[in-house]
């Protein structure tokens, strides 16, 4: 028995090179890299992040996740059809297909797949091409489990986003100005096995496996599920606007698994979930969008000094503690108000620098450090001032 399970996991592993997601995840993460690099080029003059900074932060909850679900489904028997694995897929490369992350949510690549699984052994009954029995045995008990479980983990990689480490942006405002904003957005392949009929194991419990699908063996087959989001936020600090969503999410969750839960005893339930939790992240996502819409704009020019809207990483900002929505009022206890007068100050400094920062409650704080010739010639402090843009506009 041992052997037979040795195996499987080995051949499971090896099945994971036959899913095109596996090889699409690399293509959407270089592309996204890509096209965001291209915008802060174009907003600020050079690259704030590399490329892969979206996958960043996320391998060690995405291993340990994806252990936990193994387990779980595995150790309960909860099978599914490769086919189902197969449309999985599919649905996410569909949604995923112009980089963006936005449909990425369990909640919708899940929720489709359930719906169309639902509905397809109705539309392949007016064809012949397609075999009608594909798609009439599926785990949809398993399906909305699966769901809630990868809302959750969406939900923490929402709250594990901290200010720093969001993406700056610029948009055209009302009134003409460009504005700052932040991405909050990441990208996260959590690998996890699930049983398939056919293989070489067999049953190990008299309740194992739970959805037996007629078979009498049984494979394992290691799935690398891709799970993303990416919310604009403008009219707050973003790791605040990240936890308030994780927070949302993480509550949609449990109701989504109430339903889970109860549809082992009556199936017509974990429908129920599915709608709920498409509908549910809809309404997290648009009520975001209109609060963010109400307030000011949080990064905007002020009269007390220079808002930070980014800080690029490994620069003497970063390795200082300086945050993106502090406020710098003075540098060598200049005030300042513009990029301008803050790199005349340092140039005025000589080796070392003193800056004078308000924080988020309003207090003064101060940092200091030694000036190096291959600083970046900012500290790497990025501000909604567009030196680069209006430069571009007037060299044009």
């Amino acid at each position: 028995m041992a052997e037979a399970w040795f195996i499987e996991i080995a051949k499971g592993v090896g099945r994971i090179f036959l899913n095109p997601i596996f090889y699409w995840t690399f293509v959407l993460i270089l592309l996204a890299g890509y096209i965001r690099i291209r915008r802060e080029r174009s907003n600020f003059g050079f690259k704030l992040f590399d490329v892969f900074s979206e996958w960043k932060n996320t391998w060690v909850l995405s291993i340990i996740s994806g252990l936990l679900i193994s387990i779980v489904f595995v150790g309960a028997g909860m099978i599914f059809s490769y086919e189902t694995i197969l449309l999985l897929g599919i649905v996410t490369i569909v949604l995923s297909i112009t980089g963006r992350f936005t449909m990425l949510s369990a909640s919708y690549t899940i929720g489709i797949t359930y719906l169309v699984l639902l509905l397809l052994p109705f539309l392949l009954e007016y064809q012949s091409t397609v075999n009608k029995e594909m798609f009439s045995k599926t785990n949809f008990i398993g399906l909305s489990f699966l769901l809630s479980i990868f809302l959750t983990i969406e939900a923490l990689l929402l709250k594990r986003n901290t200010r720093n480490t969001t993406f700056p942006d610029l948009e055209l405002g009302r009134r003409g100005v460009w504005t700052g904003v932040h991405h909050v957005k990441k990208l996260s392949v959590i690998p996890f096995f699930v049983v398939i009929p056919s293989g070489l194991i067999s049953p190990i419990a008299p309740f194992w496996p739970y959805f037996g699908m007629n078979s009498e063996t049984y494979s394992l087959l290691l799935v690398p599920f891709l799970l993303g989001f990416d919310h604009t936020v403008k009219g707050s600090i973003p790791e605040k606007a990240a936890l308030q969503l994780g927070r949302s999410i993480h509550i949609l969750s449990l109701f989504v698994l109430l339903l889970a839960v109860g549809s082992i005893y009556v199936g017509w339930l974990s429908l129920v979930a599915v709608i709920l939790a498409i509908l549910g992240r809809e309404f997290i996502s648009y009520k975001h969008r209109q609060s963010d819409k109400e307030k000011p704009n949080y990064f905007n020019k002020n009269e007390r000094g220079l808002k930070v809207l980014a800080i690029i990483p490994g620069t003497p900002a970063d390795r200082l503690g300086i945050l993106a929505g502090e406020t710098i009022v003075k540098v060598n206890r200049k005030k300042i108000n513009t990029m301008d007068e803050f790199y005349y100050g340092l140039q005025d400094s000589g080796a070392y620098f003193k800056l004078e920062i308000i924080g988020d409650n309003g207090e003064i704080r101060y940092v200091q450090s030694a000036l190096y010739e291959e600083d970046h010639h900012e500290l790497g402090i990025i501000t909604t001032s567009n030196r680069y843009r209006e430069n571009q506009s007037e060299a044009n």
